[in-house]
C-alpha cells in the first residue's frame, strides 16, 4: 500500500522489547520509514466486510447499554443512550470501522501490537459532509489509539476542528400570530426537516375536515426545513423556544474513571469507560434538531411535557420516532396516555436506517415490502404496522409535468437558449464531497456516452447545500448541468424529466409511479433503494450502464404491473385520508377513547389485508 506524503498522519511500526507496537506520526515521518508503514488516509479507504462491522457495532452497543445505559435519565426516566442512540450508533460504527481496516492491512494482520497516539491530537474530529447542518462525528486516529488503551497526557477531547467550530445561530423565530391559549387539542404533530412536514400535513388537514383541530410543533433549526404555515383551519403552528438548540454543556455521569470493563472487536479490547468519555462529547455540543445536546434534551422533555399537558390530544403524530427528538416524543407520548403514530417519510432497506428501531404505537408504512421491517424494528409492546402508502404521494397525479418540463429548460437553456432534447435529473443525498464526486462522475460521463442529446439537472437533498455542485456545473465539456433551486428540489422537477437518477432517494420511487426511467447509481455493492429488484429501476453501477439505460428510454417502457408498485407503495391519492381515519378510529375505538370527545368516529382505517398487528 503507497504511502501519501501531503499531510495527515501515518502509522509506522516499531518495537517494545521485541513485541511490535504502532506509532501514528506525521505523514511525512513515512518517507524516512524503513519498517511497515501505510497513510491512515489510505486505512481510511479500506473496504471492510459489511457483516463483520455490523455485528462488530452491535457487539459494542450491546457492551455501551449494559456499561453506561443508567448512567444519565431525564426527568421523565428516558436514558441517555436509548435517547441519543442514533449519534452514539453512527460514532461507534466510525470506530470498528477502522478497527476492521486495521485487521485488514496485511503487515499488522501478521504483527498485531498496540498504537501510540500522536502527541496534542484531538480524540473526536468532524468528517466533511455536504449537509448544511448535520455534524458528522468521527473518530481520530488518536482517539482509536485511546480507547484501546494508550496513554493520552496532552490529547483533548476535541478536535481543534471541533473546538474552534463558529456556533451559528440557530434561532427559532415563532410564527404569527399565534393563539394567546392553545387550548385542547386533538393530534399534537412534530416536525424538523420539510419531509417530516410535507408527509405529515396532508394528515392534519384530512384530520381537519373531520372537525379534529392538531397543533404542529416545527422544531427545524434550519431556516431552509421550517414549515411555512398554511391557511388550513384548525392546524395551529408553533415553534420550540429561540434558544432550545443552542444549549451546550458537561454530561457528568459519563466521565467516567478508568476501569476493567471491555469489549472485543476483531481482537481489539476497547475500553468502555474511554469509549463513554469521548461519546460524552457528542451529547456535550449541540448539533441542532438532528443531534440536540443533553441539556437540550431534558429542556425539550420538559417543554413537551408542558404541551402534552395544556393541549391533551389523544394522538402524537409522528415521521420519525428513531433519532433523539423522535424517540424523546414517543416516550413522552407513553407517558401522558397518548396514543403515539409513526409515518414513514423515506424509504426503508435493511441497512438504511442507523437504528433500526420504531417506537410507536401505530406504524404507517408505504408498501407491502416494508411490513416486514416494521415488524421486525418495532419496540411498542402492542405495536400495529399498517400499509397505507404515502401521504405526500397524492398530489402526484396532479403535477403538472408540462410546468415541471419549461422549468428544466430554463435551468438548462437561459436566456432562450436551445435546450438539450432529453433531461435527466440527479437526486442527490448529502454524502461527503468525494463520495458525490464519485456518483457525479459516473452519472456525467454515462450521459457523454448515451445516444441523444441529453442534459443533467442537480437536485440537492433538502438538507444539502447547493455550493457543494459548484465545481460540477463549471466542468468543461460534455453534457450541459444546472442545479435546481433547493426549494424546488427533486420532488418539484421530476415530472418534467425523461429519467431520474439516484441511489436511494425516496424521489426514486415518485418517479417509478409517474412512469418516469429510475436510474439507481453507484459501485457495486452500495445500497439503493432495491427498486430494480421489483422491476422499476435499472441498477447501474458503471458508466456503460448509465449510457446503456439513457439510450434505451427512447424506446419506451412496458406499463408497470400494480402488484410491482404496491410492493414498493401503495398509491391510490388517499395515503392521508386513510391515515386520518385510523388516527381517529384508534382515538374513539382503543383503549385510550376519551369519552368527553365530541367527534364522530371516521371509518375503519383500511381493509383487513392493508393493516397487519406486529404481535
Amino acid at each position: 500500500m503507497s504511502s501519501r506524503t501531503t499531510g495527515g498522519l501515518g502509522l509506522v511500526r516499531s518495537s517494545n522489547a521485541g513485541k511490535p507496537t504502532w506509532t501514528l506520526v506525521g505523514s511525512g515521518a513515512l518517507a524516512h520509514a524503513r519498517t511497515d508503514h501505510v497513510h491512515t488516509a489510505d486505512l481510511e479507504a479500506t473496504a471492510v466486510d459489511k457483516q463483520l462491522l455490523r455485528a462488530g457495532v452491535e457487539d459494542v452497543m450491546d457492551a455501551v447499554d449494559r456499561y453506561s445505559a443508567t448512567l444519565a435519565s431525564t426527568p421523565g426516566g428516558a436514558g441517555w443512550l436509548h435517547v441519543q442512540h442514533v449519534p452514539v450508533r453512527r460514532f461507534v460504527a466510525e470506530i470498528v470501522c477502522k478497527l476492521l481496516a486495521l485487521n485488514a492491512w496485511p503487515p499488522f494482520a501478521s504483527a498485531p501490537g498496540p498504537l501510540a497516539l500522536a502527541p496534542y491530537e484531538g480524540l473526536v474530529g468532524l468528517r466533511s459532509s455536504s449537509s448544511r447542518e448535520y455534524l458528522a462525528y468521527t473518530v481520530t486516529w488518536s482517539g482509536v489509539a485511546y480507547v484501546l488503551g494508550a496513554a493520552a497526557p496532552h490529547n483533548p477531547t476535541r478536535s481543534a476542528q471541533l473546538r474552534n467550530r463558529a456556533r451559528t445561530s440557530t434561532a427559532n423565530t415563532e410564527p404569527s400570530p399565534l393563539p394567546p391559549d392553545l387550548g385542547r387539542q386533538d393530534v399534537l404533530a412534530l416536525s424538523w426537516t420539510s419531509r417530516h412536514a410535507a408527509t405529515l400535513t396532508p394528515v392534519l388537514a384530512e384530520l381537519a375536515r373531520d372537525g379534529q383541530k392538531s397543533l404542529l410543533l416545527d422544531l427545524a433549526t434550519d431556516a431552509a426545513e421550517r414549515y411555512s404555515a398554511g391557511s388550513v383551519r384548525g392546524i395551529e403552528l408553533r415553534s420550540a423556544p429561540s434558544d432550545l438548540f443552542t444549549l451546550s454543556g458537561t454530561a457528568e455521569g459519563l466521565h467516567r474513571s478508568d476501569d476493567e470493563h471491555l469489549v472485543q472487536v476483531g481482537g481489539h479490547g476497547v475500553q468502555l469507560a474511554r469509549l463513554v468519555r469521548l461519546l460524552s462529547v457528542l451529547i456535550e455540543t449541540s448539533g441542532g434538531c438532528t443531534q440536540p445536546s443533553w441539556r437540550t434534551v431534558v429542556r425539550a422533555e420538559s417543554w413537551l411535557d408542558d404541551m402534552l399537558s395544556t393541549t391533551r390530544p389523544h394522538t402524537v403524530l409522528l415521521s420519525n420516532d428513531t433519532s433523539p427528538l423522535g424517540v424523546l416524543a414517543a416516550h413522552a407520548a407513553e407517558r401522558h396516555g397518548a396514543n403515539s403514530v409513526h409515518v414513514q417519510h423515506g424509504a426503508w432497506t435493511a441497512e438504511s436506517v442507523a437504528w433500526p428501531a420504531l417506537h410507536s404505537r401505530d406504524i404507517i408504512v408505504m408498501g407491502e415490502r416494508d411490513l416486514a421491517l416494521g415488524r421486525g424494528w418495532a419496540r411498542h409492546p402492542e405495536a400495529e404496522v399498517h400499509v397505507l402508502g404515502q401521504p405526500r404521494f397524492d398530489v402526484l397525479a396532479g403535477l403538472s409535468r408540462q410546468a415541471q418540463r419549461r422549468y428544466l429548460d430554463k435551468l438548462l437553456a437561459p436566456g432562450g437558449r436551445r435546450a438539450p432534447a432529453r433531461i435527466a435529473v440527479w437526486a442527490c443525498q448529502p454524502f461527503n464531497p468525494d463520495h458525490l464526486k464519485s456518483h457525479a462522475d459516473l452519472l456525467l460521463d454515462g450521459l457523454a456516452k448515451a445516444d441523444g442529446d441529453w442534459g443533467l439537472v442537480i437536485a440537492p437533498h433538502p438538507a444539502q447545500g447547493a455550493d457543494a455542485f459548484t465545481a460540477l456545473v463549471k466542468r468543461d465539456g460534455g453534457p450541459p448541468v444546472a442545479v435546481a433551486d433547493p426549494r424546488v428540489g427533486a420532488r418539484g422537477c421530476l415530472a418534467g424529466a425523461d429519467a431520474l437518477a439516484s441511489a436511494y432517494s425516496t424521489c426514486g420511487i415518485e418517479a417509478a409511479l409517474l412512469g418516469i426511467p429510475v436510474l439507481e447509481i453507484g459501485p457495486p455493492g452500495e445500497r439503493t433503494l432495491g427498486l430494480a429488484g421489483h422491476g422499476l429501476a435499472t441498477r447501474c453501477d458503471g458508466t456503460g450502464d448509465v449510457a446503456e439505460a439513457l439510450s434505451g428510454v427512447r424506446a419506451g417502457r412496458a406499463p408497470i404491473p400494480r402488484a410491482a408498485l404496491d410492493a414498493v407503495c401503495r398509491w391510490r391519492g388517499d395515503s392521508a385520508a386513510r391515515i386520518a381515519r385510523l388516527i381517529t378510529d384508534r382515538a374513539f375505538s382503543g383503549p385510550r377513547a376519551d369519552a368527553s370527545t365530541h367527534h364522530n368516529p371516521g371509518a375503519a382505517a383500511s381493509p383487513q389485508d392493508e393493516g397487519a398487528s406486529v404481535r
